[in-house]
């Protein structure tokens, strides 16, 4: 059996198509991962902004019962008021 003759890669051409194929995977990996991040950063933005509209609905609900409680207050004491001024104005004027 003869002996082959075998090539290093460096003598055969071979290490500048599989550096620039390992180059070219680095960099298709690489612009995956940044929109991977990209997207991941867009969706955290996008959560942290429906947190503080819901804050922001909850605190508006919270003031509005609370402004609605103190009008319904308001109110009550000036029909009280109003009824018993006039029925002491009518008993002022019976008499």
């Amino acid at each position: 059996m003869p002996a082959r003759a075998t090539r290093s890669p460096v003598e055969s051409g071979q290490t500048a198509p599989r550096l620039n194929q390992s180059l070219e995977q680095f960099e298709v990996a690489f612009e995956q991962e940044m929109a991977a991040e990209r997207r991941r950063r867009k969706q955290l933005r996008q959560r942290a902004a429906n947190r503080s509209r819901a804050r922001r609905i909850a605190r508006t609900e919270s003031h509005g019962k609370i402004r609605f409680s103190v009008l319904f207050v308001a109110l009550t004491l000036t029909v009280i008021t109003v009824v018993v001024v006039m029925f002491e104005t009518l008993a002022w004027l019976m008499s």
